[in-house]
């Protein structure tokens, strides 16, 4: 049995696989998936208790986790979880232990997509060997790397997210110069693309003057329940296009997703294309899908013409890490 789990810090899914020969083909059949929220427990090895049953007998085992990988051992980013893959197989009797980033992972499930899962957002991209770039914004912002060697692909982790936010237009100045102030002088682009970004961007137009606040939206100090979906609120209200700050929070998140996409294509030479993944870009698929995007995207200089006609795929399929850590030891 194959056990693969993506780990996150707002949820971790865990999934038992069988193998199964199709004409000479190996297919992977899911038996068991499971979801839980990954701050109702105190270590891993929590989930595991619950989802695992009994004499239950793993043959490989393979995570990919929100954090830094460092020896097969990992302290997540933003949970005080500690996984160590020793550990592992001493648990589940089997050196097939393999943990991963999570963008890794993420990679290798891009690779392994069915056709329909992905969508194409360059309406001139030309498909091309070489190396793939990945990003995917969610409870964090991840990016990982598909290194081409002539014949396959190689995932290579990377902590990119947590570099610096370059600033390109004059507002884009005046947001750095903002959270700047918020966060002690240090900006990553992961305060500006992830989750929390909405509410950044939110609470930077309104304390700017771009727009008053929106009545939908709940303050930054409101600590109801109803206030916990905040972020949410203001996305959903930008791609319905119901409130005019909202609609300027999600261009502006759409600017600067772009921009940082291009950034890494251009840092690899992704000439096989970008993968887009994590859970907001299905969620907010039609402004992804704009003139915006693009137009960012290849805003470059130089090397406009080389971004303009590569592949940016997004995938549609909330369990593409899965998929990536279930085909590790195929």
């Amino acid at each position: 049995m194959i056990l693969a789990g993506d780990i996150g810090g707002t949820k971790t899914v865990l999934a038992l696989y069988s193998k199964n020969n199709q004409n000479g083909k190996v297919e992977l059949q899911c038996k068991l998936e499971q979801t839980f929220a990954s701050a109702d427990y105190p270590q891993f090895n929590d989930i595991l208790s619950v989802f695992l049953q009994p004499n239950m007998t793993i043959d490989s085992a393979c995570f990919g986790i929100a954090g830094p990988i460092v020896d097969q051992r990992c302290q997540t980013t933003n949970l005080p979880w500690i996984i160590d893959a020793q550990e592992l197989m001493q648990k589940f009797d089997t050196s097939k232990v393999k943990l991963l980033n999570d963008l890794e992972a993420m990679a290798i499930g891009m690779l392994n997509s069915l056709t329909e899962d992905l969508i194409e957002l360059n309406p001139h991209a030309k498909n091309k060997h070489g190396n793939i770039a990945v990003i995917a914004a969610g409870t964090g912002l991840g990016q990982a790397i598909l290194y081409w060697d002539g014949q396959q692909h190689h995932p290579i982790a990377t902590e990119g997210g947590h570099s610096d936010f370059a600033a390109q237009t004059k507002q884009q100045d005046q947001l750095l110069n903002y959270l700047r102030k918020r966060f002690n002088s240090h900006v990553s682009w992961e305060r500006v693309l992830s989750g929390d970004g909405f509410g950044y961007l939110y609470d930077f137009l309104v304390d700017t003057g771009f727009a008053p606040a929106c009545p939908a939206v709940p303050s930054p100090n409101d600590s109801s329940s109803y206030a916990g979906d905040r972020n949410a609120i203001i996305s959903r209200l930008g791609i319905k296009q119901e409130a005019p700050i909202c609609i300027e929070v999600m261009r502006l998140f759409v600017e600067l997703y772009a921009a940082e996409a291009g950034n890494l294509a251009l840092k690899c030479l992704a000439t096989g294309g970008v993968f887009i993944g994590g859970g907001i870009s299905p969620k907010i698929l039609p402004a992804l899908q704009s003139e915006n995007f693009i137009r960012a995207f290849t805003a470059k200089g130089r090397f406009q013409s080389l971004l303009s006609d590569l592949s940016i795929k997004l995938s549609m399929n909330p369990n593409t890490p899965l998929i990536g850590a279930a085909n590790y030891f195929l």
